[in-house]
């Protein structure tokens, strides 16, 4: 197979090769989004399947690493691998992806331990996957840019960047189909399709632009890589209660982590500036298009993931079973109900790109995030105990907006730089988004903790003590931190089952059905929570749209032809980037 690889790479590709870059590359990116996001909704058939409680105290760390180890990789890594592939060749490095991907799928699937043991297992091959999915993400948009004209590149693009967020939301719904019929199932999915596009990838694609050797900056690498996990490892374990407050924004530890992250950060981009070749291409932040492209992706992966997250709470922990649904059977559901959203990503991501093409990514990126902030504040004025159309409407309005947005946006970034930098770019393209990912889940969780801690408490206690429970429960109760109910509503758990436990023995039949139903904890939070959920999607409204503000100005569509970039070292006539505004 790989002297087959060898000898395509002398052959020039075909006029069909773009469409078969197009169609591997996307199944590479939907392969590896839909793994970062199929364990949220597994996490409790995993975790009873390796016998071990993630809400029990000092599980709440397995947990966490299970959801954001894979997200921290991708995002660390990305810039990296990028280098890696416009150096020694982004099919190259791309096909090693696919390989390590399947590799550790098998291994995932085959978890031999059981208790810590077994999370510890799932924690590391999970990082292991995350790196080949990291060599896929990173260049993926590198290749197609490659393989296509600039005049289909927009299309292209938003093929694989559409799939690629489709990805996250279908990951929740095969989570939710898989763990009804086994844990191992989540894992074992991706196997044949992984080493499926394995084979495929090394028979099929080749190298279509040169490989530019050179050093590997290895401080540059040292620096980004440790302060970029420092400082996401501290927003991860900010979101954990700490000394009597329901975040740990205020342990030292965190504290630590987040301002040493930062320092990190600050030297790796002062070393950047000195080195002969560096890994991340500051430069690149001059051309506008890419800088203006790159924080309106950022602050919109932000924003996505907030919402994903909070979907999920308000569907599992309160509509679902105030609708008749059990717990149990709320993960899959929610996953069915959310379909709208992927739905608008389908439809408007590759038309958006291919209009793009012709008319330009601004206006399209831009409207695209004013659609999406406005769903974002109509789904403030939803009632908790909503209305599925009206509901269904909202998120197809949003997965619309960011198609819309998607699409051209990675288009814009990806034309407006030289050739030879597409891969770096696109690493630090995915390197954004898939921080914003991680970035949501500890600023939003935050910020709904905060909003429950004011009135949960309270609430909690007194709709205890009305169905009989005993005033030392109701007490323990009341004091667990908001994060504990908040997990375990984003599990599918029932939250006053799971933290009653033998208290329930204490109280009458009749009050004991009550309390575990379907209606007690739902009705009970839903005022607490809709006042955390005000605030999150206030705040998400707010960063879609001064994302839209960032995309409006990012200035007329460009395209950069090979050479090195405007800002960087001086260019021959011949390399200097060719710019035509549209």
């Amino acid at each position: 197979m790989l002297a087959r690889s060898a000898r395509l790479a002398d052959t020039p590709p075909g006029p069909g090769y773009k469409w078969v870059a197009l169609s591997n590359t996307t199944l590479g990116v939907l392969i590896a989004t839909m793994d970062a996001s199929i364990v949220i909704i597994s996490l409790p058939a995993i975790f009873r399947g390796i016998g071990l409680d993630p809400l029990a105290p000092g599980n709440i760390g397995y947990l966490l690493w299970m959801i954001l180890g894979y997200l921290l990789v991708s995002a660390v890594l990305v810039v990296v691998l990028g280098r890696l592939g416009d150096m020694f060749g982004r099919v190259r490095i791309y096909n090693l992806g696919f390989l390590v991907f399947a590799a550790a799928s098998v291994a995932l699937s085959l978890d031999p331990f059981r208790a810590g043991a077994g999370a510890l297992w799932l924690i590391l091959w999970r990082i292991v996957q995350a790196f080949g999915g990291s060599m896929l993400t990173a260049n993926s948009a590198a290749i197609l840019t490659d393989a296509f004209p600039a005049r289909q590149r927009g299309m292209a693009l938003g093929v694989n960047q559409i799939t690629a967020l489709a990805g996250q939301f279908l990951g929740l719904l095969a989570g939710g189909l898989l763990a009804a019929v086994d844990w191992r199932a989540v894992f074992w999915v991706s196997v044949p399709i992984s080493v499926t596009g394995t084979i495929w990838s090394y028979l099929s694609l080749r190298e279509t632009s040169a490989g530019a050797r050179g050093r590997i900056d290895w401080l540059g690498n040292l620096t980004f890589a440790c302060g970029a996990g420092i400082l996401l490892a501290g927003i991860t374990y900010g979101i954990q209660p700490y000394g009597g407050h329901p975040t740990g924004w205020t342990n030292p530890w965190v504290l630590g982590g987040l301002f040493g992250g930062a320092l990190l950060l600050a030297a790796f981009c002062v070393i950047e500036t000195r080195v002969a070749e560096p890994m991340f291409h500051l430069a690149l932040f001059k051309v506008r298009a890419f800088a203006a492209g790159n924080l309106a992706a950022l602050l919109t992966a932000v924003a996505r993931g907030g919402l994903q997250f909070m979907l999920i709470i308000w569907l599992q922990g309160i509509w679902l079973p105030l609708h008749g649904y059990d717990f149990e059977d709320t993960p899959l559901w929610a996953g069915i109900f959310m379909l709208p959203l992927t739905l608008g990503f389908l439809i408007a991501g590759p038309v958006s790109g291919y209009l793009s093409d012709r008319f330009g990514a601004r206006l399209f990126s831009t409207a695209g995030l004013v659609l999406v902030a406005a769903s974002f504040v109509g789904l403030l004025a939803l009632p908790v105990d909503f209305d599925y159309p009206a509901f269904a409407a909202l998120l197809l309005l949003s997965g619309l907006g960011q198609g819309m947005f998607s699409a051209p946006n990675t288009s814009s970034i990806m034309g407006s730089v030289p050739a030879r930098y597409r891969g770096v770019a696109s690493g630090m393209r995915s390197t954004f988004q898939n921080s914003g990912t991680a970035l949501s889940i500890g600023v939003f969780f935050s910020l709904m903790v905060s909003g429950l801690a004011s009135s949960l408490p309270a609430t909690l206690a007194s709709g205890l003590r009305a169905h009989g429970v005993p005033a030392a429960t109701v007490h323990e109760v009341a004091s667990l931190p908001p994060v504990s109910t908040l997990f375990a509503t984003f599990l599918g758990d029932n939250p006053v089952g799971h933290l009653l436990g033998g208290a329930l023995d204490h109280v009458t039949a009749a009050q004991r059905a009550t309390l575990t139903g379907h209606s007690f904890f739902p009705e009970l939070v839903s005022g607490p929570f809709h006042h955390g959920l005000s605030i999150v999607f206030g705040v998400a409204a707010a960063m879609a749209l001064v994302s839209a503000l960032a995309s409006a100005l990012r200035g007329g569509h460009e395209r950069a032809a090979d050479g090195t970039p405007q800002g960087g070292p001086a260019p021959s006539a011949k390399d200097r980037p060719a710019r035509t505004a549209r």
